[in-house]
């Protein structure tokens, strides 16, 4: 039996999502059909909304629904009135790219070793040009570390500048709430937290005019023409209502065990379920197919790099020296994830180094 261990990739999905999502299917109205059959789907939509609005504390029309993480990313960065962007070294690609193809100025924001953006080096580039959008991510995918944007907010707006942050990694695994972060563009996406794949939303503060990405109909409030993807909106919606994890003793116990590990970003605040590790001398590539031949499921890194095991940014922005980032593991747990996996995980892993060592 196979042990899965790459939920920041996507996570399994949730029973409850599952068989709200059989229950959609049912339907076979069109949210914008007036109709008896479009009023019922609709109404699923409006409920989903409700839901996902709820579980950040926002109202409503806030919520404009999506495909997923990078199109949110993409809406955010390229519908925004601005003259240039301000990115942070260690922010997904689906960020990186969509700034450069804005055609914009766009400036890189340094971190730390921990993996913490630069404030200062923040408030130099706020006031180094006219008005910005600053794009943040709230956790990371790789490390895990957790970024000040409440921080990142004061300062932004200080200067007259609006916040972007990717909160993908971040719901379902530490508390979100839109209004206490202070920002004005938050992304999300259903597969990260037990929803489907294909579903995630942008929430735009109260009164912000966004630029759509995809023109047609009158869809999400003129902000995302084409029709819902109803289905796997209400499994997005059933996912978010779940409980949040309670997982960062397995996380721990784990890192305590792991003989020889650097492990990225300790000294930071990091997500409870993501460790980031690496073994001095043993590639990446190898303990990846090693692992897998064993029975488990993690990662190298981020899951959206053409499924091949590529450097890390993320670590390179921390100045981690390459040998030690080729190395790099991520583990990260989620709702499936019990003890015993992690026990099992801890002896797999014990037995990798002994291999490595009498060879």
């Amino acid at each position: 039996m196979r042990i899965y261990l790459d939920h920041n990739a996507t996570s399994p999905l949730r029973e409850n999502a599952r068989k709200a999502m059989l229950a959609a299917l049912e339907l076979h109205g069109n949210a914008s059909s007036i109709h008896g059959e479009g009023r019922r789907a609709h109404a699923l939509l409006d409920e989903a909304r409700e839901t996902v609005a709820r579980a950040l504390g926002v109202l409503a029309p806030m919520v404009v629904f999506t495909s997923g993480g990078s199109e949110a990313n993409n809406l955010a960065l390229k519908g925004v009135a601005v003259e240039r962007l301000i990115v942070s070294a260690i922010e997904h690609p689906s960020v990186l790219e969509a700034a450069k193809a804005t055609g914009k100025p766009v400036a890189i924001l340094p971190v730390d070793a921990r993996g913490i953006v630069d404030l200062e080096a923040l408030d130099r580039l706020l006031g180094a040009g006219p008005k910005a959008l600053v794009s943040v991510m709230l956790a990371n995918n790789e490390t895990g570390v957790i970024e000040p944007i409440r921080d990142v907010v004061a300062l932004a707006h200080r200067h007259g500048a609006l916040v972007h942050s990717d909160a993908v990694q971040a719901v379902g695994k530490m508390p979100v709430n839109f209004g206490l972060l202070g920002v004005d563009l938050l992304t999300l996406s259903a597969h990260k937290l037990g929803g489907p794949q294909g579903a995630g939303a942008l929430i735009i503060r109260d009164g912000l005019a966004l630029e759509p990405l995809i023109h047609g109909g009158g869809q999400e409030l003129r902000r995302r023409a084409g029709t819902e993807n109803i289905a796997a909106i209400v499994g997005f919606a059933a996912a978010i209502a779940e409980k949040g994890l309670e997982i960062k003793a397995l996380r721990d116990h784990l890192e305590s065990r792991l003989e020889d590990a650097v492990i990225f970003a300790a000294e930071a605040e990091r997500l409870p379920n993501t460790s980031c590790f690496a073994a001095p001398g043993l590639s990446a590539e190898t303990a990846l197919m090693a692992l897998d031949l064993a029975g488990f499921a993690v990662s190298s890194g981020s899951a959206c790099s053409s499924g091949k095991v590529a450097k890390s940014h993320v670590l390179q922005a921390m100045g981690v020296a390459p040998d030690l980032a080729g190395a790099a593991l991520r583990v990260s747990l989620g709702w499936t994830t019990t003890a015993d996996d992690i026990e099992k995980f801890i002896s797999a892993w014990a037995k990798l180094k002994a291999r490595r060592k009498a060879a």
